[in-house]
């Protein structure tokens, strides 16, 4: 397995588990900016909970998925969004208004598009969650 962009590639492995209906998926190389997705994806009822656990290289993820998802990716390259774009960009990632999430990187640390709608900032888009 290549580890060009690792959330990439977690977000694309927790969407195959969810399409083969698994309950669970294990996650590797456990990051802090992956924690902080998974932190939103849970907040926002994606992912029922998950936990890193320590295998002595670079730490494993386990979620337990919530049969939620219908599709989740990362977003190539990074646009830059300011507080008052996201809706152009929800329309090109979201399926339909009030239907998923944009998850940003801020300068108050990684939330969703509807957060940072409300403290008023932009930042980085970083996936799609729906």
């Amino acid at each position: 397995m290549s580890l060009v962009d690792p959330v990439a590639d977690a977000l694309i492995s927790i969407k195959n588990k969810e399409e083969a209906s698994h309950r669970n998926a294990k996650i590797r190389p456990a990051s802090k900016v992956l924690k902080e997705i998974l932190r939103v994806m849970s907040d926002h009822g994606y992912l029922n909970k998950f936990e890193r656990t320590d295998d002595g290289r670079e730490g494993i993820f386990s979620i337990e998925l919530s049969g939620k998802i219908n599709d989740c990716k990362a977003i190539k390259p990074r646009y830059a969004v300011k507080k008052n774009e996201f809706e152009r960009f929800e329309k090109r990632y979201l399926p339909s208004k009030d239907i998923g999430i944009l998850i940003v990187s801020t300068s108050k640390g990684i939330m969703s598009h509807r957060d940072a709608k409300k403290e008023l900032i932009g930042g980085r888009l970083l996936a799609y969650v729906y």
